[in-house]
């Protein structure tokens, strides 16, 4: 029986675990964010696409997921996390039989615009039981694990799955996912509850959202009163240089290049290619608690970005590295993207508690703008500079062409550093 005055806060082997669920659901959209980077090959001998195409196709997932994030923070401080979480996970199921039955590209392109606006519930509502669930002074630290677990995902869809690959069809993969992603949906619904009162623990915070009250006035308000602070502008952009060019390298077009140009095989560079997710990934709890513990955001940040802007540009830009500078220089580059898991906490204390939902939602809506726009755009400069050269129907580029289109990550790179001198420093209290 729930006790209806609750007193004690919940144990944290339950916070974590109804958090945990949330968060495989959030593993699972980083491997299918990321799992065409070793697919390159299959899907464009499968489907007769080049690299224009296939960034696009590639891109579908970030079409949708940006197109849900303003709406899934809106949801989510609505519905709450459980009915935002398991709803997702049921479209997500639906999208990736689609994509792996997938007779044609059009086909393809509707799997994967399914799977991304489906997995795009899954971070905000993450950081929704993280809010409802944890002590105030966890988010960031929670946040970075988060990361983490995301990274887990992106790290499957690397070597894994490209040893998987070897032995099976990537249609059958994408099946099985489809299969295990409907059942964690159902898990979720069952097991996951909005707050700790829910189960008959005291509340951290006041409990918000649940439609009362809620219309659309309200919601077109809220949205406006979010960008009426100077900060969620600026981290809008900032995070999505950073993000989009660790996405657009380790899951698209990494592979490609370091077998093409460091003629690895395949899977050592999808090996490579993981490195810089799994550093990222460290990077993220790195760069949680550093902030937390120096109860700055700001300084930490650009520390972060400088960094990892100068380990691309050595990866990038200077041409036939030795081998281990080739991986210091990656882990360099993951490491200290990871400082992006700031972004959240920075936002979420530069506007009142009440709009902790929407922020999110536009944060993240933000992050996942730098991959939407880098892999298709990185795909458009590598096709228009191709000098016709093919090995096994797959089209070859040069190390110009790679060069060409790695830059615009580093231009948004640079731009992201710039813009965090602007930011409004937090020192890690709420404002309101």
């Amino acid at each position: 029986m729930i006790n209806s005055h609750p007193t004690s806060p919940p144990p944290l082997r339950l916070t974590w675990f109804v958090w945990g669920l949330g968060a495989l659901f959030y593993l699972l959209g980083f491997f299918q964010r990321v799992a065409p980077a070793v697919m390159t090959g299959e899907l464009m001998r499968d489907f007769q696409i080049g690299a224009g195409a296939l960034g696009n196709l590639s891109a579908f997932y970030f079409y949708s997921y940006v197109g849900m994030q303003i709406p899934t923070g809106i949801l989510a401080d609505i519905w709450g996390p459980r009915r935002l979480l398991s709803t997702g996970a049921v479209v997500a199921a639906i999208g990736t039989a689609v994509f792996a039955l997938a007779p044609t590209m059009a086909w393809a392109a509707l799997g994967r615009l399914l799977i991304g606006g489906s997995f795009a519930v899954a971070f905000v509502g993450m950081l929704k039981i993280t809010n409802n669930w944890f002590p105030p002074r966890y988010f960031a630290m929670v946040s970075g694990v988060a990361l983490c677990c995301g990274m887990a995902g992106a790290v499957f869809a690397g070597t894994p799955l490209r040893m998987m690959m070897d032995h099976t069809s990537w249609r059958t993969i994408m099946l099985v996912a489809a299969v295990f992603t409907a059942v964690l949906g159902a898990a979720m619904w069952l097991l996951i509850k909005d707050y700790p009162h829910d189960r008959g623990y005291a509340d951290w915070i006041a409990p918000t959202g649940g439609g009362v009250g809620v219309n659309r006035t309200g919601i077109l308000a809220g949205i406006a009163e979010v960008f009426r602070y100077r900060n969620t502008w600026l981290l809008f952009v900032i995070p999505a240089g950073v993000v989009g060019s660790v996405l657009t390298f380790s899951g698209l077009w990494g592979v490609p290049f370091l077998t093409t140009h460091y003629h690895l095989p395949a899977a050592r560079s999808a090996v490579l290619t993981s490195t810089v997710l799994i550093t990222m990934a460290l990077g993220g709890l790195l760069f949680g608690w550093l902030s937390d513990h120096w109860g700055r955001r700001k300084p930490v940040y650009m520390i972060g970005v400088t960094m990892a802007l100068a380990g691309w540009v050595a990866v990038l830009m200077v041409p036939n590295l030795p081998f281990t500078l080739l991986v210091a220089s990656l882990v360099v580059a993951g490491l200290f993207s990871g400082s992006m898991i700031i972004s959240f906490a920075f936002a979420k204390e530069s506007v009142p508690q009440h709009l902790a939902g929407t922020i999110s939602g536009v944060i993240n809506m933000g992050v996942m703008m730098g991959p939407m726009l880098l892999q298709p755009v990185v795909g458009w400069i590598l096709d228009r500079k191709w000098q016709g050269e093919t090995a096994a129907g797959i089209r070859l580029y040069s190390l110009d062409a790679y060069q060409t289109g790695f830059a615009i990550m580093l231009a948004w790179l640079v731009l992201s550093l710039v813009l965090l001198f602007f930011t409004r420093e937090t020192h890690c209290r709420q404002v309101g």
